[in-house]
Protein backbone atom coordinates (compact mmCIF):
# COMPACT_ATOMS: atom_id res chain seq x y z
CA UNK A 1 0.00 0.00 0.00
CA UNK A 2 0.87 3.53 0.27
CA UNK A 3 4.00 5.35 1.80
CA UNK A 4 2.65 8.19 3.81
CA UNK A 5 4.55 10.99 5.24
CA UNK A 6 2.21 12.77 8.62
CA UNK A 7 2.85 16.40 9.35
CA UNK A 8 1.00 17.85 12.17
CA UNK A 9 2.42 19.80 15.29
CA UNK A 10 -0.06 17.74 17.58
CA UNK A 11 1.28 14.64 18.48
CA UNK A 12 -2.17 13.04 19.46
CA UNK A 13 -3.05 14.22 15.62
CA UNK A 14 -0.05 12.23 14.22
CA UNK A 15 -0.95 9.45 16.15
CA UNK A 16 -4.69 9.42 15.29
CA UNK A 17 -3.73 9.34 11.45
CA UNK A 18 -0.70 6.68 12.55
CA UNK A 19 -3.59 4.31 13.69
CA UNK A 20 -6.21 4.95 11.30
CA UNK A 21 -3.35 4.17 8.38
CA UNK A 22 -2.21 1.37 9.89
CA UNK A 23 -5.07 -0.37 10.47
CA UNK A 24 -6.25 -0.33 6.83
CA UNK A 25 -2.30 -1.81 5.49
CA UNK A 26 -0.72 1.53 4.19
CA UNK A 27 2.87 2.96 5.71
CA UNK A 28 4.36 5.36 7.96
CA UNK A 29 6.98 6.40 6.05
CA UNK A 30 7.56 9.22 8.48
CA UNK A 31 6.12 11.99 10.77
CA UNK A 32 6.85 15.55 10.93
CA UNK A 33 5.67 18.09 13.93
CA UNK A 34 6.32 21.79 11.07
CA UNK A 35 6.45 22.20 8.01
CA UNK A 36 10.11 22.52 7.71
CA UNK A 37 10.30 19.41 9.06
CA UNK A 38 8.06 18.45 6.55
CA UNK A 39 10.11 19.57 3.59
CA UNK A 40 13.40 18.09 4.77
CA UNK A 41 11.35 14.32 5.08
CA UNK A 42 9.82 14.82 1.97
CA UNK A 43 13.31 15.16 0.06
CA UNK A 44 14.65 12.01 2.27
CA UNK A 45 11.83 9.59 2.12
CA UNK A 46 9.80 10.50 -1.14
CA UNK A 47 6.54 9.13 0.50
CA UNK A 48 3.22 8.32 -2.09
CA UNK A 49 1.51 10.72 -0.11
CA UNK A 50 1.34 13.22 2.08
CA UNK A 51 -1.36 14.59 4.89
CA UNK A 52 -0.21 18.03 5.69
CA UNK A 53 -1.81 20.40 9.12
CA UNK A 54 -2.37 23.71 7.80
CA UNK A 55 -1.55 25.79 11.30
CA UNK A 56 1.77 24.87 12.34
CA UNK A 57 4.63 26.51 13.82
CA UNK A 58 8.52 27.16 12.09
CA UNK A 59 6.68 26.57 8.79
CA UNK A 60 2.69 26.81 8.54
CA UNK A 61 1.35 23.67 5.72
CA UNK A 62 0.49 26.26 3.02
CA UNK A 63 4.55 27.40 2.41
CA UNK A 64 5.52 23.50 2.73
CA UNK A 65 3.25 22.66 0.35
CA UNK A 66 4.46 25.40 -1.90
CA UNK A 67 8.37 24.46 -1.41
CA UNK A 68 7.39 20.78 -1.23
CA UNK A 69 5.32 21.11 -5.12
CA UNK A 70 8.56 23.44 -6.14
CA UNK A 71 10.44 20.82 -6.13
CA UNK A 72 8.10 17.77 -6.53
CA UNK A 73 5.13 19.07 -9.07
CA UNK A 74 3.90 15.64 -8.90
CA UNK A 75 4.02 15.29 -5.41
CA UNK A 76 0.50 14.26 -3.87
CA UNK A 77 -0.60 16.65 -0.41
CA UNK A 78 -3.71 16.17 1.58
CA UNK A 79 -4.57 18.83 3.69
CA UNK A 80 -6.05 18.26 7.49
CA UNK A 81 -7.86 21.21 8.30
CA UNK A 82 -10.24 22.23 11.10
CA UNK A 83 -14.18 23.72 10.33
CA UNK A 84 -13.97 26.70 9.39
CA UNK A 85 -10.34 27.17 8.13
CA UNK A 86 -11.60 27.41 4.26
CA UNK A 87 -9.73 30.21 3.32
CA UNK A 88 -6.99 28.36 4.40
CA UNK A 89 -7.61 25.20 2.74
CA UNK A 90 -8.62 27.31 -0.31
CA UNK A 91 -4.75 28.44 -0.53
CA UNK A 92 -3.21 25.18 0.41
CA UNK A 93 -5.36 24.02 -2.91
CA UNK A 94 -4.35 26.53 -4.93
CA UNK A 95 -0.48 25.88 -3.22
CA UNK A 96 -0.55 22.75 -5.02
CA UNK A 97 -2.86 20.22 -2.39
CA UNK A 98 -5.01 18.04 -4.06
CA UNK A 99 -7.72 17.10 -1.15
CA UNK A 100 -8.57 17.54 2.22
CA UNK A 101 -9.71 15.91 5.73
CA UNK A 102 -11.25 17.82 8.13
CA UNK A 103 -10.48 17.65 12.00
CA UNK A 104 -11.82 15.76 13.76
CA UNK A 105 -10.55 12.60 11.71
CA UNK A 106 -13.45 10.21 10.58
CA UNK A 107 -11.56 6.73 9.39
CA UNK A 108 -13.53 6.43 6.70
CA UNK A 109 -13.35 10.12 4.79
CA UNK A 110 -8.99 9.52 5.51
CA UNK A 111 -9.24 6.56 3.51
CA UNK A 112 -11.47 7.73 0.83
CA UNK A 113 -8.92 10.26 0.66
CA UNK A 114 -5.87 8.47 0.75
CA UNK A 115 -7.43 5.94 -1.67
CA UNK A 116 -8.63 9.05 -4.76
CA UNK A 117 -5.05 10.65 -4.58
CA UNK A 118 -2.65 7.31 -4.34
Amino acid sequence: MARILIVDDAPFMRNMIKTILLQNDHTVAGEASNGAEAVDLYQELMPDLVTMDITMPVLDGIEAIERIIAGHPAAKIIVCSTVGQQVLVRRAMEAGARDFIVKPFDELSVINAIRKNV
